[in-house]
């Protein structure tokens, strides 16, 4: 609904309108004062008993269609100037004519902009107003029934017809929004759907980097063999995240590029395994035969994704670089564990999450499901995801 404006501000006393719109606004008077007076004038040809009333008559049709002028800054101004000049020029019984105009204008603008209330006080001060002014005045007969109810029936015609326009308007114009607002939280979700992407590449593939980057370095003089292994991780490692890197670029980008890779899922998840020892982590996988089968693309992505963003927190906070990924089913939750083989607590303090737990658990959220996570009694630290296999969830 349109906002509604005081009746006359002290701003709008002082400040005036640009010269575009005091163009616009004259124009728009101009042409229904054309319209007015020259229509008016016309049909006052053909009525013997009734003239235009010299200047004084003109004059007030004139300021009828002047106050159209106000239409846009100040509808409640232009409807008071459209109403008192054609008001006492019908009451004094001047000729006939289109003198109706600017008050129709005025009365729909009134509507349009959601000013019910003066609208309705417009509504009632002409149906009483018109009919009965001119034969207080002396200067024309009295209305018939017939009159005042057909006068009655017009008014009540033109406000339905102007709210049916304007709800019309609203609706479109509340589903233009809706649309648009939906489109504003697709944008955000993909936008938290790509930086989820960027930051498990950037961490699995940076971490393992990182560490057999120490490795090289510390075996380089001893070994040269296996520093020149080490090398050769680190080499993979950044050619696969600069692959990963272009094909989440190239969704930005909306190319369809053919180097780009297929959506990671658990049919994947022997690379990974192969991926964490190169980092020096021992890692078992334990999934039974068909379990990953029919698994939706989005549950597969987010299981991925937490496995690998699990195993590289092993591989940089471990102390004994070993686990167990576990992969089941429970009635209608894919069930996903990482169990840390170590020792010590975690990667984090519980009471200050990490980016990493926090990105797990986000994922989790994305498809109804959830992560918990925190140290073993004993050993260690776990991380176990419970995701819906529902019908429910768009593959």
């Amino acid at each position: 609904m349109p906002e509604r404006r005081p009746f006359l501000t002290l701003g709008d006393m002082w400040t005036f309108p640009s010269r575009r719109s005091w163009l616009a606004d004259a124009a728009i008077a101009l042409l229904v004062g054309l319209l007015t007076v020259g229509g008016t004038i016309g049909a006052s040809t053909g009525q013997d008993d009734r003239t235009l009333g010299g200047a004084l008559g003109v004059g007030l049709l004139i300021m009828a269609s002047a106050s159209m002028f106000f239409l846009r800054r100040q509808p409640v101004v232009a409807m008071a100037g459209a109403y008192a000049g054609t008001l006492t020029y019908w009451s004094l019984g001047y000729a006939r004519g289109p003198v109706f105009l600017p008050m129709i204008i005025a009365l729909v603008n009134l509507v349009w902009r959601g000013y019910r209330r003066e609208a309705i006080v417009a509504l009632v001060a002409g149906f009483v107003g018109f009919p009965w002014l001119g034969y207080l005045l002396d200067r024309d007969d009295a209305p018939g029934w017939a009159h005042v109810l057909g006068l009655g029936a017009w008014l009540v015609a033109l406000v339905s017809i102007s709210e049916t326009v304007k709800y019309r308007r609203d609706q479109r114009a509340a589903a233009a929004q809706s649309q648009a607002e939906a489109a504003r939280r697709h944008a955000t979700e993909e936008r938290m759907h790509i930086a989820r992407e960027l930051h498990d590449v950037v961490a699995h593939n940076m971490s393992l980097i990182s560490i057999q980057a120490g490795v090289a370095l510390h075996l380089l003089d001893q070994n040269p063999d296996q520093a020149r292994e080490s090398l050769a991780l680190i080499k993979d490692a950044s050619k696969e995240a600069l692959v990963e890197l272009r094909s989440i670029l190239g969704v930005l980008r909306q190319v369809d590029d053919e180097s780009r890779q297929p959506v990671p899922s658990l049919d994947g998840l022997d690379g990974l395994v192969d991926h964490a020892a190169g980092s020096g982590v021992d890692v078992r996988l334990e999934a039974a035969a068909g379990v990953v089968e029919g698994v939706p693309r989005p549950i597969g992505l987010a299981a991925y994704r937490i496995v690998q963003e699990a195993l590289t927190n092993v591989a940089k906070h471990s102390d004994h670089k070993a686990a167990v990924v576990r992969i089941d089913r429970d009635d209608d939750d894919l069930v996903v564990e990482v169990l840390d083989e170590g020792t010590h607590r975690g990667p984090t303090d519980l009471r200050n999450e990490g980016l990493g737990l926090v990105g797990m658990k986000e994922r989790a959220a994305s498809v109804g499901g959830r992560v918990d996570a925190g140290p073993r009694p004993g050993r260690g630290f776990a991380v176990r995801a419970w995701l819906p296999m529902s019908d429910e969830v768009d593959a």
